[in-house]
This record gives structure tokens, C-alpha cells and sequence, in this order.
């Protein structure tokens, strides 16, 4: 199977959300974060990396939940990342 090579705007979604995910456990360590979330440490760490742009829903939502995040919060947040000049976005804080 080819998979489409993602586009740019595609990556950048994915390191967006990889850095809010890392913001909002910043005081938890990753593998803490991915044993509560059922999900590998690996795989965490790809996602907030971006090296996994496009995430499984029940992987950000089991995410999420481990958190203490609303998903609407992180849609907001996800948006307003993705709304922002890239100079605004780097370095990206939850709230």
C-alpha cells in the first residue's frame, strides 16, 4: 500500500499538537502519561514529536482523559495553533 505523502500543513498540525500534549503533562513524566492513557511510551513520544501527525481519535482522546484535558479545550487549542503566524506558534503552552 502507498500512503499520500502528508503536506506541510499536515506536519505542522502534528507538531502543534505533539507540543501542547507536552505542555500539558509537563510536570508528569511521558511514561507515567502513557500507562495511565494505555498507549506505548514510544508512541507518545511520536506524537509529540510529530513523527505521528494524524493520531488515532481514541489515542488522543485515551490521552486526553490521562490529561485532564476537555477534547473541545484541545481542539480550541489546536485551532488557534494552527490560526497563529508560525512565529506565534512555536513553543505552544496548554492552558
Amino acid at each position: 500500500m502507498v500512503r499520500t505523502p502528508l503536506t506541510e500543513g499536515q506536519r505542522d498540525r502534528g507538531r502543534a499538537l505533539g507540543q501542547i500534549l507536552r505542555a500539558a503533562r509537563a510536570p508528569r513524566t511521558a511514561a507515567e502519561v502513557a500507562h495511565d492513557a494505555g498507549i506505548s511510551i514510544d508512541t507518545l513520544r511520536k506524537i509529540e514529536r510529530g513523527a505521528i501527525p494524524n493520531p488515532a481519535f481514541f489515542t488522543i482522546a485515551a490521552l486526553a482523559k490521562a490529561l485532564g484535558m476537555d477534547m473541545n479545550d484541545l481542539a480550541a487549542t489546536l485551532a488557534a495553533a494552527e490560526e497563529a503566524p508560525p512565529e506565534q506558534g512555536r513553543g505552544l503552552r496548554a492552558s
